[in-house]
C-alpha cells in the first residue's frame, strides 16, 4: 500500500479550449484504446508521462519556471502532438505539414528538442496556464501511480486534431456540459478526476473566463480521500480549489 508521502511519476496533460462564436467553448477530449493499462477506453484530456528528454529541454528552455514544471509542460505540448497532432505552445512557422513532421518524428523516437531545432521552432511555455494537479489516493493501490498537472491552453488556429491510432481510438470536440451528459447517457466514460475538472470547467463559456478562474486558486497537489457521509463512503477533496463538486459516493466512481 502507498502512503501520503509516496511519490507519483511527474505525468501532465492539457485541456485544449476552442472557443465558439456562439455557445460554450469546446474541449478536445480522446478516448484511450482499451488495449492501455492506464484509464482504458475513458476520455480524457491529452497527456502523459513526463520523459528523461522533457526534463532535459526543460533545463535548457525551461527560463524561470522550476525545472519540473518546465518540464510538465513540455511533457503536455509533446503529448499533444502525438495523441492528437495538435502543437500547442509552439512558435514560428506551424502549418499541417510542420505538425506531421514532428509528429512522425516523435513517432520514430526522436526527442522534441532536436525536432524544434531542425525546423526553427521554439517554445512558448506561458501559452499553458496551470489548473490544477491530482495525484492518486493511497487506498486506491494503483499500480501505475502518476502525480498529474493539469494546463489549459487555447486551440491554434487552422490545425485539425487526429486520432494516433496507438494509445487512443477516436476523439472528438464538445462543451465540458456536453461530454458530462454524455457519459451520464452511458455514451462514454470518465475517470473521477476528469469528471471533477470538467464540473469545474462547465461553469465558464470562454478560453479567458477558464483562465481567469484558474487564476483565482492555488494549484495544489489534491489527494482523493475517503469519509462516511450519512452513512456512505464518499470519495472526496479539498473544498477551496474551486471545484462545485468535492464528494461522490464511492459505489458511482469511476476509477482508472
Amino acid at each position: 500500500m502507498t502512503d501520503m508521502n509516496d511519490a507519483g511519476r511527474p505525468a501532465a496533460t492539457v485541456v485544449i479550449i476552442r472557443d465558439r462564436p456562439e455557445g460554450a467553448a469546446e474541449l478536445l477530449m480522446v478516448e484511450r484504446a482499451s488495449t492501455m493499462a492506464f484509464a482504458a477506453g475513458a476520455l480524457v484530456f491529452p497527456g502523459g508521462a513526463v520523459d528523461p528528454a522533457d526534463l532535459a529541454l526543460a533545463a535548457r528552455h525551461g527560463g524561470d519556471l522550476p525545472l519540473e514544471e518546465a518540464a510538465a509542460r513540455i511533457a503536455a505540448i509533446r503529448e499533444t502532438i502525438e495523441e492528437a497532432g495538435i502543437a500547442i505552445g509552439l512558435a514560428g512557422r506551424i502549418d499541417a505539414a510542420a505538425v506531421l513532421r514532428l509528429r512522425d518524428g516523435l513517432h520514430d523516437g526522436e526527442t522534441l528538442g532536436d525536432l524544434l531545432d531542425r525546423h526553427g521552432l521554439t517554445l512558448m511555455l506561458d501559452a499553458l496556464t496551470p489548473f490544477a494537479r491530482w495525484h492518486p489516493a493511497p487506498f486506491d493501490r494503483a499500480t501505475r501511480i502518476f502525480d498529474t498537472r493539469f494546463y489549459l491552453a487555447r486551440a491554434p488556429e487552422g490545425q485539425v486534431a487526429s486520432v494516433d491510432s496507438r494509445e487512443n481510438v477516436r476523439l472528438f470536440w464538445r462543451s465540458a456540459s456536453d461530454v458530462l451528459a454524455l457519459c451520464d447517457a452511458g455514451e462514454g466514460r470518465i475517470i473521477y478526476p476528469t469528471r471533477r475538472n470538467l464540473e469545474r470547467l462547465a461553469g465558464h463559456r470562454r478560453h479567458a473566463d477558464m483562465v481567469a478562474h484558474a487564476s483565482c486558486f492555488p494549484v495544489e497537489k489534491i489527494r482523493p480521500w475517503q469519509e462516511d457521509r450519512d452513512g456512505e463512503a464518499h470519495l472526496c477533496i479539498p473544498d477551496h480549489l474551486g471545484y462545485p463538486v468535492t464528494a461522490e459516493p464511492m459505489k458511482r466512481v469511476q476509477r482508472a
